[in-house]
């Protein structure tokens, strides 16, 4: 009688919370329905201070394949241009299992010389253009201004969420 009355409160409660519910473009947890709204800037949640390790919390939508680009502190010195070497501070988080991969945050920052054509992801060199000094950015880079195939640790067609603190921006030449 006491698992009859368990399953029953079990059935009414999800009942319950599911009356509760309205009609959402994004799954429920527990879901195998792929979300089908794409991602917006807005979506993505970053807290933390600049020069400290952000904190991501990945939405619940479909990754875009367009570069999004968010600056979350605006900075207040140079900028960075193309040609300029950046500076930066980075935290890489994965979008598929919403793990932090990589960082500098506590470590030497970064430097990207000559942006535009650095030796980075396409999403970097595009990216991290207007960043300034102070300044902290997020960037969401699809697989094909990625790691597109894998690499690098990057499992094949990952989308990576980056926050970017500009540090020091360097002049060409």
């Amino acid at each position: 009688m006491r698992n009859v009355l368990l399953i029953a409160s079990l059935a009414l409660a999800a009942a319950t919370g599911l009356a509760g519910c309205g009609s959402s473009a994004q799954p429920s947890a527990g879901s195998s329905t792929a979300p089908t709204t794409p991602c917006k800037a807005d979506d993505f949640k970053v807290t933390g201070d600049f020069g400290a390790a952000p904190k991501v919390e990945i939405p619940a939508c479909k990754p875009t394949d367009e570069l999004v680009v968010k600056d979350l502190v605006q900075g207040t010195g140079a900028e960075v241009k193309a040609g300029t070497t950046a500076t930066v501070n980075y935290q890489l988080t994965t979008f598929s299992d919403k793990k932090v991969l990589d960082s500098s945050f506590g470590k030497k920052p970064f430097d990207v010389e000559n942006v535009g054509q650095a030796p980075v992801i396409d999403g970097w060199n595009e990216g991290i253009v207007g960043l300034k000094e102070n300044g902290r950015r997020l960037l969401v880079v699809p697989p094909a201004k990625g790691y597109g195939q894998g690499g690098q640790g990057i499992k094949p067609n990952e989308t990576l969420v980056f926050v970017i603190d500009g540090v020091k921006v360097t002049p060409a030449g």
